[in-house]
């Protein structure tokens, strides 16, 4: 699940992820997949001890926080002031194993529909709206592969 969101997020915008722990069987598949589709120089994973301490020097430096969660305010009730955030964002996604310290010091608790879902669609759906769907334009110049867009088959070609 924890490569999907971070894929997710390449795709969609994301400046980059912090993943709780250390996995380098995690960053060996997606430093593979920014060596092939691009994003070296854009997109950064970054693995943290203590996410809590993440969040508070976040917050002091002046960003923003947004905790997706089904128990928050719907995203269509803030999508808008939340376009207007011109500070960095660092997004929370989780399972339902989040901690309750999370609800409580984000600055945005907010949902995709109050109902159980997927983190990685909670993730996509939010990017697209604060992007407005410009997101679906990200091109990576430094990508080695390339898909050539089809209505029919599939057509991906090599750069070097």
């Amino acid at each position: 699940m924890t490569t999907h969101v971070i894929l997710v997020a390449r795709a969609f915008g994301a400046k980059g992820v912090f993943v709780e722990g250390e996995d380098f069987q995690l960053a060996k598949t997606i430093y593979n997949v920014l060596e092939e589709w691009g994003g070296k120089s854009y997109f950064k994973l970054e693995f943290v001890s203590n996410p809590k301490t993440l969040v508070k020097n976040w917050k002091e430096k002046g960003g923003k926080v947004v905790h997706l969660t089904m128990y928050g305010l719907n995203l269509t009730e803030k999508v808008s002031e939340l376009a207007q955030i011109n500070v960095p964002l660092l997004v929370i996604v989780g399972s339902e194993k989040v901690e309750g310290w999370y609800y409580y010091n984000a600055d945005y608790n907010i949902a995709v529909g109050n109902q159980p879902h997927s983190e990685v669609s909670a993730l996509a759906i939010f990017l697209d709206r604060i992007y407005k769907g410009e997101e679906l334009n990200i091109s990576f110049s430094d990508a080695r592969l390339l898909v050539i867009p089809k209505e029919r088959g599939k057509e991906v070609v090599r750069r070097e």
